[in-house]
């Protein structure tokens, strides 16, 4: 039993080490602590898209949904320059404007050469969606290939969803 519990404690250790938690940002370094090596510089990263075109809504007085799903979402590891791999999908009830797909297939390119953390790509699609249509509500799902062993996938809401209050 002993030996079990010697073991968990040298993993964790270990896993401590390596992942680099805590990750609190180290703020005279602009380091984020631990040993991965990230800086806020890294987590800030984002790079310059292309507008998104729209066109208006045919039948803004019906609520409707349109799915748009992107299989071949590519982007890179802001810190290595790895590519990273996703299905995006956008699901959306337009309001007065849809967004044009020609532009979006443009817009989602423009990640290909951009280091970028995956909870990134998926609340800057969203924001800038919303900036270019204004719908009344709109869902991006960025779903990433696993990498390392760990699948990632990061769902953001427009409008911003709260939780219920809880009940005491």
């Amino acid at each position: 039993m002993a030996t079990l519990l010697h073991l968990e404690h040298v993993l964790h250790a270990r896993t401590r080490r390596t992942v680099g938690f805590p990750c609190a940002v180290d703020k005279g370094k602009g380091i984020m602590a631990g040993s991965t090596g990230y800086t806020e510089e890294h987590a800030r990263s984002q790079g310059e898209t292309p507008p998104l075109d729209v066109w208006p809504n045919q039948y803004p007085d019906r609520d409707y949904h349109i799915r748009i799903v992107i299989p071949e979402f590519t982007s890179m590891c802001p810190k290595t320059g790895q590519p990273d791999f996703a299905t995006i999908t956008i699901l959306y009830v337009p309001d007065r404007l849809c967004v044009e797909l020609k532009s979006l297939k443009f817009y989602m390119q423009a990640y290909r050469s951009m280091g970028i953390f995956f909870e990134n790509v998926a609340n800057k699609i969203l924001n800038d969606f919303v900036a270019a249509c204004k719908p009344r509500r709109a869902v991006v799902v960025a779903d990433f290939n696993p990498r390392g062993g760990i699948r990632t996938s990061v769902r953001v809401h427009y409008p911003l969803q709260r939780p219920a209050p809880r009940k005491r």
